[in-house]
């Protein structure tokens, strides 16, 4: 079973421990930063960088000892952490995830955004994340800057296809 939701990168996480140093990288690369936020309980520092007319990227480093940050960086040092894709379904995402054998372990629903992480132990060997945005997303952060191309992905997307005709 596959799924019908539109579904986009909305950005690639990258793990860091030097956060200046790794900022500087992006920096010289021309990207721009467009907020700078704590994750849920405050165990890490999220930073969202433009970088073109389309591509985001965003560096986490941990806040909190302990925390699941510390630890991937503990086992794996710096680098990529995970991909992000917007959909406009999350269950209807989740489902064809499921039938099709692939674990999602975790999901949570937070004051402007549901997401559900799909395991690493799957063959890409990529922790991706999937995120609904809600509409107190738009409220808290600047849409122009957060979604690419200024907009949320929405259920009623034209599809590639149809945008062709």
């Amino acid at each position: 079973m596959t799924h019908e939701t539109p579904i986009r990168i909305d950005h690639i996480g990258i793990a860091v421990e030097e956060f200046e140093a790794a900022e500087a990288v992006l920096h010289a690369l021309g990207a721009e930063k467009y907020v700078d936020d704590t994750g849920p309980g405050e165990e890490f520092r999220w930073v969202g960088y433009i970088l073109g007319d389309a591509s985001r990227l965003e560096l986490i480093t941990p806040l909190a000892e302990g925390s699941f940050l510390e630890e991937f960086l503990d086992a794996n040092g710096p680098g990529l952490h995970h991909v992000t894709c917007e959909v406009a379904d999350i269950d209807a995402v989740a489902a064809a995830l499921t039938d099709a054998g692939v674990t999602v372990v975790d999901r949570a629903e937070h004051e402007v955004y549901t997401e559900l992480f799909v395991s690493p132990r799957n063959p890409t060997g990529t922790l991706f994340q999937l995120m609904e945005y809600h509409d107190t997303y738009e409220e808290r952060y600047d849409p122009d800057q957060s979604f690419v191309g200024g907009r949320r992905v929405e259920a009623a997307w034209p599809t590639f296809e149809s945008a062709e005709k």
